[in-house]
């Protein structure tokens, strides 16, 4: 059977015992700032700030494809405008917004 025994002397036990109290008062500190509550909103915040950053940026970037997609099919590669689809979407909107004016109009007599 192996020897147990302790061969540390009392002063250096009790130097021991302090440096576990000190360790041990260390982490009850840190466990203490980790579950106070304004710790608790303070990282709640910031996981949420942490999303609507990343839920924006996927977003702007889903945003982003879909103009240059629309772009796509009014510009050529050059950047020139293709007249035989501006003018039937400019004729289009022309159109809608003459209709409106008109049932603005109706209304008001």
């Amino acid at each position: 059977m192996a020897d147990t025994a302790d061969t540390r002397t009392p002063a250096q036990i009790e130097a021991d015992i302090s440096r576990r109290r000190a360790v041990l008062a260390e982490t009850l500190d840190e466990i203490g700032v980790r579950v106070h509550p304004k710790t608790i909103v303070g990282d709640a915040k910031a996981r949420v700030a942490s999303n609507i950053d990343h839920t924006l940026g996927r977003a702007y970037v889903g945003v982003n494809r879909a103009v240059s997609d629309v772009k796509a099919q009014f510009v050529d590669a050059d950047g020139a405008p293709r007249l035989e689809r501006v003018v039937p979407v400019a004729l289009l909107a022309v159109g809608v917004v003459g209709l409106l004016t008109l049932g603005t109009r109706r209304r008001k007599r």
